[in-house]
């Protein structure tokens, strides 16, 4: 508190500024974490850069855990080998059949890229396989608008996680 000298000669008392305290929200003097009751002891508080930097370091933790996790979680899918066996028309698109090989030791999707070889401008369309199990081939049919209506000799890249 800070006591000035107010009108008349009377004291005007200025309060000084308080905070919370972080535990149990008590007023405690600016610059103060924590009061008597949930500190005891006094001790300092921790210093902003070693709060962040252990917040920083559980997230770097974090994310390599993650990373690892998913490497295991993918291991042994594919690669895969995908053929198209059939192109039709189909309304505003095309109708593809493609076969899957999975030459790796677990099941999985795949991700084929559909593309027409002899035109390296045109677009390419992207269509998900079922289930592949290991060293199996399926085969799927999709219909696609990407592609166009023509009717023409495609190709497809599949790939895996």
């Amino acid at each position: 508190m800070t006591i000035k000298p107010g009108a008349g000669g009377a004291a005007a008392v200025e309060p000084e500024p308080t905070q919370s305290c972080v535990r149990c929200g008590a007023t405690v003097p600016l610059g103060t974490s924590m009061c008597e009751n949930c500190n005891p002891l006094g001790l300092k508080a921790p210093a902003a850069t070693q709060a962040h930097g252990t917040i920083f370091l559980a997230i770097v933790v974090s994310v390599a855990l993650l990373a690892v996790a998913g490497r295991f979680a993918v291991a042994g899918v594919g690669p895969f080998d995908g053929t198209v066996e059939r192109v039709a028309a189909a309304g505003n698109g095309l109708s593809v059949t493609i076969s899957v090989l999975n030459r790796g030791t677990s099941g999985g999707a795949s991700t084929c890229r559909l593309f027409d070889p002899s035109d390296i401008t045109s677009p390419s369309a992207y269509l998900l396989s079922p289930q592949v199990p290991p060293g199996a081939t399926v085969s799927f049919s999709r219909q696609t608008t990407e592609l166009g209506t023509e009717v023409r000799p495609l190709e497809a890249q599949c790939s895996g996680p």
